[in-house]
């Protein structure tokens, strides 16, 4: 009798053996060994752990508080993700250190689908900024979309008597160290940015460092602070109540919601920072798991009702794929490596 196929042979290890009508031994397999051949062929089963995929609880981290630009961005997706896998997703904040204390976890997580790092521009730039990282965020994370690119807004609180990013700057140089300017913590694009004019323009100014979008655009609206640069997507419905005073965008061109607002680089060269929003998965993770997670992100990105409610906060929707992410992320790492190399900036 032929033996089906992808079924190796067995004999009847530890079976019994009988007379057949023909008179020849005819083996009696043993329940063992008759489990043991099924238990073979299911486990070589091409693909049969990435096919389950996702089987259990998928954890999306937030690496700063909720409030923020970020914690908005990761609860997206666990939503649409939850709705599409039919598996629940489940959005963490993992704050702290400029974003890298979420990010080292990811990082370091099984690289088996069920860790996702949803996260900000800071992370190219603590590429550069600490000496003592436990990972490479180049080489220990992998890409899987470019989600959104926002501009930045330099922005102050009302009571501060600046309507242009001149004003603010001649009342700086004023006022020698007597104005502050609160960031989402050390090393975000909010404290590059800040060092990025002041190199430009000439001026100093107290750094007040928060721990993430949510405390450091509190303290802009209490006046805690005289000025920073939000994000767009937290700062909207602050701005359209009076809450706050925008002055410029950081993005190369115009905000498409806010197109009175001049680019920073239009009058102060160099000035330009994109606050993008970007998803990453531990290095290693399956590229079937990788190409799952892409492709629901992209008809996520796509959905009318998502791009109503990214572009009225005045985001971009992009969809990258994962190799043009890798490609944007290598040089938005070298870009910020020159800042922090000219203005000495370390945060160990």
């Amino acid at each position: 009798m032929r033996r089906p196929l992808g079924v190796p042979y067995c004999s009847a290890i530890g079976g019994k053996f009988a007379k057949g009508e023909n008179g020849m031994n005819v083996s009696v397999a043993s329940g063992a060994a008759r489990a043991a051949a099924i238990v073979f062929a299911v486990a070589f089963a091409p693909h049969a752990g990435a096919q389950a995929w996702p089987a259990k609880t998928v954890r999306i981290v937030m690496p700063f508080p909720p409030g923020g630009g970020t914690d908005q961005m990761g609860r997206l997706f666990a939503k649409r993700f939850t709705e599409t896998f039919g598996q629940t997703f489940f959005a963490e904040n993992r704050p702290g250190a400029g974003g890298l204390i979420g990010a080292e976890i990811v990082a370091k997580s099984p690289p088996d689908g069920y860790t996702i790092l949803v996260t900000t521009a800071s992370l190219s730039v603590n590429a550069s900024l600490h000496r003592k990282l436990t990972f490479d965020p180049l080489k220990d994370l992998a890409p899987v979309s470019w989600l959104v690119s926002v501009p930045l807004l330099l922005a102050v609180h009302p009571s501060v008597p600046a309507k242009t990013p001149q004003e603010l700057v001649a009342l700086a140089k004023k006022r020698p160290g007597g104005m502050n300017a609160g960031t989402n913590g050390a090393g975000t694009t909010s404290h590059l940015a800040i060092e990025m004019l002041k190199q430009a323009a000439g001026f100093e100014v107290l750094h007040i460092h928060y721990k993430g979008g949510g405390p450091a655009l509190v303290a802009l609206l209490t006046g805690e602070v005289d000025f920073r640069f939000t994000s767009v997507l937290a700062s909207i419905p602050h701005i359209r109540v009076g809450k706050m005073r925008p002055l410029a965008v950081t993005t190369a061109k115009p905000s498409a919601i806010l197109p009175q607002l001049p680019t920073l680089g239009s009058i102060y060269p160099g000035v330009e920072c994109d606050q993008w929003y970007a998803m990453f998965v531990p290095a290693g993770t399956p590229k079937d798991i990788v190409a799952k997670l892409h492709a629901e992100t992209v008809k996520g990105l796509a959905l009318p009702e998502v791009r109503k409610h990214l572009t009225t906060d005045g985001a971009e929707p992009v969809g990258s794929t994962p190799e043009e992410l890798g490609v944007f992320f290598g040089r938005e790492v070298a870009k910020y490596a020159k800042i922090i190399a000219r203005a000495n900036i370390r945060a160990d």
